[in-house]
Order: C-alpha cells, then structure tokens, then sequence
C-alpha cells in the first residue's frame, strides 16, 4: 500500500495538504490512504473525503519508531521525530516500509508531506 503522510502547523488548510501533496507525489505511484497524528485528522480528513481515500491514524508513539530522512527542529521539538510526514507515512504503511518521497514542503510552508509504500506487497500496493 501507499501511503501519503502528512505534518502540519496549526492555521494550515486543505490547499496547504494538497499542494504538499502534490509535490510529494510527482513522480510516484498514487496514494491509496492519508496518514497523520491522530490529534490531527480533522484536515486530513477533509482532504481524504476530497479524494475518496481512507485516512489512516498514527499514535503519538509510533511517530518516534520510524527512523526518518529528513530533521525539522520544530518536529523534533513538538513530536520528538525528525518529520512528522515521513514518521507517519511509514508508520502508517507498517512493517518493512519505505519512503518513496521524503518530505516535501507546501508552498505557503504550512504542511508537509511524504510518501511511502508498504514492506508487503499485495493487491493494494
């Protein structure tokens, strides 16, 4: 499965989500689910039911397992994690997985995103 991640700061929007998203995503296969904190699913799924994907929550811990490409110092310091998008997109698409875009900024540097693809392939992937 593929899995996009999201990040964000307060007072972004949906316009922020899709164009990190957009730019994470050229060049990769389409996304099959959105990934982010569970505290922050409200945007995301407001980008979700857009697209007609589900939305996948990540807990505060799993954010801290992954071992992501990129380091925010904000991230660091708000959830202990390098990137909130890469740690949720990997948390989220399991065991094994891979980032296939490490985090791209939106434009008005609101939202990040980052794309990975499950460690088991299957039907969905």
């Amino acid at each position: 499965m593929i899995v996009a991640g999201f990040g964000f700061r307060t007072g972004a929007n949906v316009a922020s989500l899709c164009t990190a998203l957009a730019a994470a995503q050229h060049g990769c296969a389409p996304v099959r689910a959105l990934a982010a904190p569970h505290d922050k699913l409200a945007l995301v799924s407001e980008l979700a039911a857009a697209l007609g994907l589900p939305v996948i929550a990540v807990p505060p811990e799993a954010l801290h397992l992954p071992k992501t490409q990129t380091q925010s110092i904000a991230s660091l310091e708000a959830r202990q994690t390098g990137s909130v998008a890469e740690a949720s997109a990997l948390a989220a698409a399991g065991p094994g997985a891979q980032l296939l875009a490490t985090r791209h900024i939106s434009p008005d540097r609101m939202a990040t995103c980052a794309i990975a693809r499950s460690g088991v392939e299957g039907p969905a992937a």
